[in-house]
C-alpha cells in the first residue's frame, strides 16, 4: 500500500481552454459598420476635393475639363482679389466673434454657478440659445432686423434714427449687426463648457485663498483662471473653427453682401461651387481653407501647451 501510495502521482491541473479570438475582436466587428459608413461619408468627400482641386471642372463648360495641376492654387494667390479680401474677414470674423463669445460665456458661467434663487431656471434660459439651429437663429435675426417690424421701428418710434434703416443692407452697420446675431447662439457654448469645469474646482482652494487674505479678483486669477485653462483652449480652438466655417448665419442674414461686405471664404467657396458651377476651383479654394485651419490649430494648441502642466 505504501508502494502504491508513493507510486501514484498527483492528479494533474485541469487544462485552461484556450481562449477564443472571437471574444476579442468582438468589439472591432460590432464598431466596424459604423467606421465603414463614417470612412464612406468623411474619407472619400475629402479624397474627392484634394482629387477636384488638381482639374479644372465645370459641368456648364465640359470642353474646358481637364487636368489642371496647380494653376488653380497659383490663381487662388496671383489672380484672385476676391480670395484675399474674403480670408482677411474671416480671420476678422473669428477673432471678433470667438473673443466676444469667450468673454460673455466666461461672464455668463460665472454668475450662473453661483448660489441664488431660480439658479435651475436661469441656466436653462441662457443655455436655451444653443438648442436653437444656425437657420432659425438666422430668420429670428432677420426678423428683428427687418426695417418695417423690427427694432429700427420701435427705435424711430422712441426718435432714435429714421424709419425704413436696416442694418443688414449698410456697410457700416452690417458687421455689428450679424456679430451680435452670432453672439445671441454662440456664448451658451462658452458657458455650457466653462460652467462644466467651474463645477470641480475644489472649493477648499477658495477658502485657504481667503484664510491668506486673498480677494475675488486675487482667487479668480490664480485659482480659476488657471484651472480653466484647458477648456479655454479647446472651446476657442472648436469655436474659432466653426466660426471660419460659418455659412448658414452670414448667407442667410445678409448673402455675404452688402456689395461683399458679409463675404467670408466658406461663404465665397459656396458661391463658387453652386452659383458658378466652379467645383475645381472652389475645390482649390476648399484645399486651401482646410491647410490654413490644420496649420493654425497646430500652432495653437503647440503655443497654449493644450493638456499640460503649466510651471
Amino acid at each position: 500500500m505504501a508502494q502504491a501510495a508513493a507510486v501514484a502521482k498527483p492528479p494533474a491541473p485541469p487544462r485552461r481552454r484556450r481562449a477564443s479570438a472571437t471574444p476579442r475582436r468582438l468589439p472591432y466587428l460590432l464598431i466596424a459598420p459604423a467606421a465603414l459608413l463614417m470612412l464612406g461619408f468623411i474619407a472619400y468627400p475629402v479624397l474627392s476635393v484634394f482629387y477636384y482641386s488638381l482639374r479644372h471642372y465645370n459641368p456648364t463648360k465640359p470642353w474646358r475639363d481637364g487636368f489642371a495641376g496647380l494653376d488653380n492654387f497659383v490663381h487662388a494667390f496671383t489672380d484672385d482679389p476676391l480670395f484675399w479680401d474674403t480670408l482677411v474677414f474671416s480671420a476678422k470674423w473669428v477673432v471678433v466673434e470667438v473673443g466676444l463669445q469667450l468673454l460673455f460665456g466666461l461672464a455668463l458661467a460665472l454668475i450662473v454657478n453661483q448660489t441664488f434663487a431660480g439658479r435651475a431656471l436661469g441656466r436653462a434660459l441662457v443655455f436655451s440659445p444653443w438648442a436653437v439651429s444656425g437657420v432659425l437663429t438666422s430668420a429670428i435675426w432677420v426678423l428683428l432686423y427687418n426695417s418695417q417690424t423690427g427694432i429700427t421701428r420701435y427705435l424711430a418710434d422712441a426718435g432714435i434714427g429714421s424709419y425704413g434703416t436696416s442694418w443688414l443692407s449698410d456697410t457700416a452697420t452690417v458687421f455689428p449687426a450679424a456679430v451680435v446675431a452670432d453672439l445671441w447662439r454662440g456664448v451658451p457654448f462658452f458657458a455650457i463648457l466653462i460652467l462644466a469645469d467651474l463645477q470641480s474646482v475644489s472649493k477648499d482652494l477658495y477658502e485657504a485663498a481667503e484664510v491668506d487674505g486673498a480677494g475675488r479678483l486675487q482667487q479668480f486669477w490664480h485659482i480659476t483662471l488657471p484651472h480653466l485653462k484647458d477648456a479655454i483652449v479647446l472651446s476657442t480652438l472648436l469655436r474659432a473653427v466653426w466660426e471660419f466655417n460659418n455659412v448658414d448665419l452670414l448667407y442667410t442674414l445678409t448673402g455675404g453682401g452688402p456689395a461683399g461686405a458679409t463675404t467670408t471664404l466658406p461663404l465665397y467657396i459656396a458661391n463658387t461651387s453652386v452659383d458658378a458651377h466652379n467645383f475645381g476651383y472652389a475645390s482649390a479654394l476648399t484645399t486651401v481653407a482646410f491647410v490654413i485651419l490644420l496649420f493654425c490649430s497646430i500652432v495653437y494648441l503647440r503655443l497654449s501647451k493644450f493638456g499640460g502642466e503649466d510651471k
